[in-house]
Parts: structure tokens; sequence; C-alpha cells
């Protein structure tokens, strides 16, 4: 059964049944793999962008016209980019999922699970696991507080799953929270026999009945949901007979166009790693040395050394082909630019990197970080190319290295900067002032999808970056300034208010970097005009700023523009 056809029988499957109360099942696209969530760095999980549906933030039945939706989820997970290369690991994955708000719950969902599998597509149940506190070790903090799963256990023997078959697991089924806190609760999980004859877990259905808090501290939830995930990548495998992720058809168009002959180790990462790449990319991702961008540039790296040479040209292209038709967002253009740009700059420091790295007699935390800053040589290619002398080196006590520079970093940035002002005074404030109205006008005009990237303001102009993939057109820049000069021309007072992240994100204020202030946070209001999470300073009333014009607008990288404007 190709991917695309697992695809549409999940899809439909779904989407042709639902609760009486809730209503059949919504097909919801993708989110982006740049989550709303702060707490988290990459979507990691088909649940988070229905996290504020489980909080009753927002209503599914109002947004999706029902209580039950189901989707298939691009997720990127950094925690398994060391271990790929083997027959399992993905850094970039598909997962399948239906949810649920309030409209059914453990009864449904498992007669779902157990009828798209046995009925729907022909396989055959090898076991289940259920949730069991006694299974977890003395210490756990769920321990004293979760019963034990009675009522998936008789729903399961009902259903007419042999009781040898229904196997009581602990830590490994309770699922969540995604992020510091957030909903949470027991597990029960779908085991398939692969090619090989082995049990593998195919299917995962959470019941968040739980919220748990930043201190382990679990409260009932007052509508209890259902989320699952099953790898799309890990049933197609199973569905296509063969023996490993690899060799399905989801990574054919990579696989092909791999030099003859290559190490299988090095031909997985490559097949994992393109893919990653171009998905990151197309969601406005920049390698860089902090966050996504950080994971990004680890990814093209190691390319870079093991394919040194390789034109991958056409692995790229192999996977917008294959995936433009379910991701109409992938674009070979600003994939295959942010390569280049980011090859040729990664190479001229390469070779030099390497020969440092030969001198060392021992390559510890502290020299790998040096080679790291120095050279920009990432930690697996150290800890590869180092061999013996680099035995004790650890992805822990690099990323300690790595953390302990950042923290330096950040203190002398924060002491020197403040939201984005490189100075302090009048005019500085009044510039910040603007970026707000400025912000809010491009997203008007261009679209919602529109947002900061980074600003830089001094005493003289301003200067904004924001994604978008398009070079504006001269009508929408004299309309960006038209808004801006209206709002200043109607002296709106501009107002802030202390709230926590999650009041912020529930009133609906943008703030892409909100991170950076803490639990507490203030919103800036211009009138109704604006809403931004901010840590100041600003103007009192937009008369003050005076006349707003662009004097450029251009190009910083894929996916993202630079607008330079000054107050006349």
């Amino acid at each position: 059964m190709k991917h695309q056809e697992i695809r549409k029988k999940f899809l439909d499957f779904f989407s042709s049944r639902g609760s009486a109360v809730g209503g059949k099942h919504t097909v919801v696209a993708s989110s982006s793999l740049i989550p709303d969530d702060s707490s988290v760095l990459l979507t990691t999980a088909g649940m988070q962008q229905f996290k504020s549906y489980y909080l009753g933030e927002k209503s599914a039945l109002k947004d999706f016209g029902s209580e039950n939706t189901v989707s298939i989820q691009k997720c990127f997970r950094t925690s398994d980019i060391d271990e790929v290369g083997d027959e399992s690991h993905l850094t970039f994955f598909e997962m399948m999922g239906n949810f649920s708000f309030g409209g059914y719950f453990k009864k449904e969902a498992i007669q779902y699970g157990y009828d798209f599998i046995t009925k729907e597509i022909g396989l055959d149940i090898e076991y289940v696991t259920i949730f069991d506190p006694e299974k977890l070790s003395a210490g756990d903090w769920r321990k004293n507080n979760v019963p034990f799963d009675k009522e998936s256990y008789e729903i399961w023997k009902n259903i007419g799953m042999p009781e040898e078959k229904i196997i009581r697991e602990g830590v490994d089924v309770f699922w969540g929270p995604t992020g510091n806190e957030g909903p949470c609760g027991p597990t029960t999980e779908i085991y398939i026999k692969n090619a090989d004859g082995k049990a593998v877990e195919i299917w995962n259905i959470v019941f968040n009945e739980f919220y748990c808090d930043k201190d382990k501290k679990l409260t009932r939830e007052k509508i209890p949901g259902v989320d699952t995930g099953m790898g799309l990548e890990r049933l197609a495998m199973i569905l296509q007979g063969v023996k490993n992720i690899f060799e399905t058809d989801l990574f054919a168009p990579i696989v092909e166009k791999l030099p003859a002959g290559i190490d299988e180790r090095i031909k997985r990462i490559f097949a994992d790693h393109i893919r990653a790449i171009a998905f990151l990319i197309s969601d406005i991702v920049q390698p860089s040395n902090k966050g996504a961008g950080y994971a990004l540039r680890r990814l093209m790296r190691r390319l870079m050394v093991y394919g040194a040479g390789w034109a991958l040209e056409s692995l790229f292209i192999g996977v917008v082909e294959h995936y433009q038709f379910i991701y109409p967002e992938l674009s070979l253009k600003m994939i295959t630019e942010i390569y280049h740009k980011e090859r040729d700059k990664f190479l001229k420091t390469l070779s030099q990197g390497l020969r440092e790295l030969d001198r060392l007699q021992v390559v510890d935390a502290q020299s790998a970080f040096k080679l790291y800053e120095s050279f920009g040589l990432p930690y697996e290619i150290i800890k590869e190319k180092g061999e013996v002398r680099a035995m004790a080196l650890t992805r822990e006590s690099f990323d300690a290295e790595f953390k302990k520079h950042q923290a330096v970093s950040r203190a002398g940035a924060e002491k020197k900067f403040k939201g984005g002002l490189a100075e302090i005074g009048a005019m500085p404030i009044k510039y910040h002032t603007a970026t707000h109205l400025l912000h809010q006008a491009l997203r008007q005009i261009l679209g919602e999808h529109v947002a900061q990237k980074g600003s830089n303001i001094t005493s003289e102009r301003l200067r904004f970056d924001f994604s978008h993939s398009q070079k504006m057109t001269e009508e929408e820049k004299q309309k960006a300034e038209e808004i801006v000069n209206q709002k200043i021309k109607e002296a709106i007072p501009v107002s802030f208010k202390e709230m926590s992240r999650k009041e912020a994100k529930k009133i609906g204020a943008l703030g892409g970097f909100e991170h950076k202030y803490g639990d507490k946070v203030k919103v800036y209001k211009i009138g109704d005009f604006s809403k931004e999470i901010c840590g100041g300073p600003h103007v009192g009333n937009t008369q003050e700023l005076g006349h707003f014009k662009i004097k450029k607008e251009e190009a910083v990288g894929a996916g993202v523009r630079r607008i330079k404007a000054v107050l006349e």
C-alpha cells in the first residue's frame, strides 16, 4: 500500500465517523514545524496545534465545526539527531492522529483504533498496553496520583482482546505534558508484528484526563480529551512488508539518487536529513547558532562533511516532487538557495577546523566547543573524526559548554540592548513604537503569516525583519506607509498591561519573542489596532511619532524580508 493510499484511508476513515454530540472528524491541515507554543522548540507531536483546545482557550466547535478532528502532522524531534543512522530513528516524520475535545472518550477511541487496524487496513494486533501505576518506580511523581486504567482494560476485553495480550506498563504508557505544563494522561498502545516478526508499537492513544503544572501537580480536566499518534513511516513499513522505514516509498526519491556503494548508515543519515532540511527551510527556519536554526545547521553541516563533493540538488528535487502535492509550501528555490549559502560559508573553514582537530591529543568538551566556535565544526563531526581521542566527549558535556557560552553572551546582550533598541533615548523609543504600527500594517496588507523575525533601532532609523516570501510591490509599501501614518494622525494612546503569557495569547497578542520575558509579560496596546507582547519602552501617544517613511525593502534570506524606515 503506497503512502498516498495510507494517507487517504486514514483521513477518510475518521472524516466519515464521529460522535452524535461532537460531530464527525474535521480534517485539519498540518501546522508549521515552528509551533505557537514557546515552551517547545519545534512541533514534536500532532496534538501541539490543538493544545489550546484541550485547555479550553479556544473552541473546536467554533473553529472546526466539530469537537473531533483528524490530521497528519509534520513533526521534528531534535533528541534523535545523534541516533539517526540506525533502522528506526528519524528527526523529521509525519504523525497521523485523531483528536477529541469532549466529543468522545476511551470507549470510542479504542474502538476506532481497533476498527482501523483490523478492518480498514487488515492487520492483526499482536498485543496492547495499558497504564498501571504499580509498574512505576517508587519515586515517580505519578505513582500515587494516577490510578490503574481499569476502564481501558475492560474496553479491550469487551472488544475481544485476550487478557494475556493486554499488557500492564508504567512510565511508557503515560504521555505528556508537551513542554513545561499542559494536558497529559494514561495511554494505550497498539503493537503489530513487522516483516521480521518483531512486535512494534504502531499507535499510541492518549487520554488527556489531567492537567500537569510546572511543579508536576496534577488536576482533573473538566473536559477530558483524546489525542492519538501513529507514525506514517512505521505504518508504511508494516503495510509495505519491508524491514525498516528507509525501505518504504516515503524515502525512495532520496535513496535511489544517492551514490552507489555508500555505507548503509550514511545512506540513512542522508535520507533523513535531506527531508528534514527541506521541511525546516520551507517553514522559514534559517541556519543559526540557536533554537530551531541550530538544529537545521547541525543537519546541514553533517551532510556537508559526509557528502563533500556530492551534488545534493537532485535529492532536494526528489523531496519536493514527492511531497509537494501534500505540502505546497515546499520551495525548491528557497531550499537550494539557503543550503548553498550555508555550504559556501561552512566549507571555507571546514578543512582548517579538521586540521586543528588532528593536532589535538585529547578532545574534551572545552576543546570541542572551541573547534565549534572557531571553525563551525559540529559536535557530530568532532565526535566521529576524533575517534578514540574523543571517547570521553559526550553530547551532554558539549551542550553544557554551549549553554555556558550562551549565558555569557546573553548577559552581555541584555546589558547592551533592550527591546531591539541599540540605544535608549527619545527617538529610539519613537522608532520602537513605530515598529508595532508597521507590524500590524504589514499583517493587514500581506496576510497573517507575517511575523516579526527581528529588529534593530537607532536614533536615526528603524530596521524591521519579517516573514514574507515575495518582494513587496510599490503599492504595498505605499499602503503600509498610509496605514502607519493614519494611526499616527489618529493620536492613539499607547498603554500596557502585565499578565501571564497564557493570558496574552488568549487575547490575541502578537509576540514571537515572548519567551525572553518570562512567565509574566507586558502587552502593549495601541488602541484597538495593535496588541503585542513587548518589554518596551514606548511613547504615550502615536501623535508623538511624526511622519513615517519607508526607505528600503529587501530580502535578508529566503522567506524573510527587511524594511528600513525613518520618522521625518
